[in-house]
């Protein structure tokens, strides 16, 4: 079953590139643009389904575990493996203003976090923050079409474009909503299934809901974000990768635990409030050299991001089970 959940991700996330590359050609909307909103939905997808599912059956410590553990896995695991294994050229990418973005909501976070729990006052204050970054974000995509209109780029400049995307300019509607189609329903159903075989797995070895949350379920439903940004690293899609990681973390936050909230109310367990989103805070300023200085995830990054997070886990675990 898992290495089933592991075929589909892998399949999904490439298609889901795929299509959400060519919807950027096609509407003259800039990749990163794409990767902030359909991408990072599509593969926030499995928090959203796992938080509602753990608050309806009475243990909603999963869902914080799930959405804390997930942003930092997005960061330390999904941007170091395919760094470790292509290397990522963030110099390419203008990320600066949506990494920003997500240091707000990540602050905003933390300080909720600190009134013991997130209920729906909560998580409408954390939906405001989302509707103010998708308004940011279509406003940037419509000034950006703007300019490309303005500019009236040539036919040349339109190929190598294509050709340094991977993609086709021309690829046909039908068959770019195909690729969204299989990424989208791919992605979280491979999730869940690789998720339900490790955490029974888990539980087979007396771990705690939490530490599940924030370890195995969290690397699961991090596990479309690494498909995705494994597959953007490989077709040179570096501001596809770290836009998928930036939007995912975003909606982890603001849209995950938002809508959640509505479901029941989210406690937040000391552990958590006094390691976890602090480790989590921790991944996300690492990132800043790399989107604001533009320094270069070499494979040397990728590995120390990597081991990074598995000193992370074996901290969690307290050392060999």
């Amino acid at each position: 079953m898992a290495i089933l959940g592991l075929l589909i991700l892998l399949f999904a996330g490439d298609a889901l590139v795929r299509g959400a590359v060519n919807v950027s050609l096609r509407l003259g909307v800039p990749a990163l643009i794409v990767s902030l909103t359909i991408v990072a939905f599509g593969t926030s997808a499995p928090e959203l389904l796992i938080a509602i599912s753990a608050i309806l059956d009475g243990v909603p410590g999963l869902a914080m575990g799930n959405v804390v553990g997930s942003n930092t896995a997005n960061i330390l695991l999904v941007l170091g493996v395919p760094a470790l294994l292509a290397g990522l050229d963030t110099g390419s990418c203008d990320t600066r203003r949506n990494y920003l973005f997500m240091l707000a909501a990540t602050f905003l976070f933390m300080a909720l976090a600190f009134g013991g729990e997130i209920a729906w006052p909560q998580g409408l204050v954390l939906l405001g923050g989302l509707a103010l970054m998708l308004w940011s974000a279509a406003h940037e995509a419509r000034s950006h079409r703007r300019r490309e209109r303005a500019a009236k780029a040539n036919e040349a400049e339109i190929d190598e474009i294509a050709e340094l995307e991977g993609a086709d300019p021309d690829m046909r509607w039908w068959k770019i909503f195909m690729f969204l189609t299989l990424g989208l329903v791919g992605l979280p159903l491979g999730a869940n299934l690789l998720v339900h075989a490790s955490t029974n797995i888990a539980r087979d070895f007396g771990i705690s809901e939490t530490i599940i949350g924030l370890t195995l379920v969290a690397v699961g439903t991090s596990l479309p974000e690494l498909a995705t940004t494994v597959m953007a690293a490989y077709r040179k899609q570096a501001e596809v990768a770290i836009g998928n990681v930036i939007g995912s973390n975003m909606f982890n936050l603001l849209a995950i635990i938002g809508i959640s909230s509505f479901v029941g109310p989210i406690p937040v367990e000391p552990g958590i409030l006094y390691f976890d989103i602090w480790v989590m805070l921790g991944a996300s300023l690492i990132l800043a050299p790399f989107v604001l200085a533009k320094w270069h995830m070499g494979r040397i990054w990728g590995l120390i991001l990597c081991a990074l997070y598995a000193s992370y886990v074996f901290t969690l675990l307290g050392g060999p089970i």
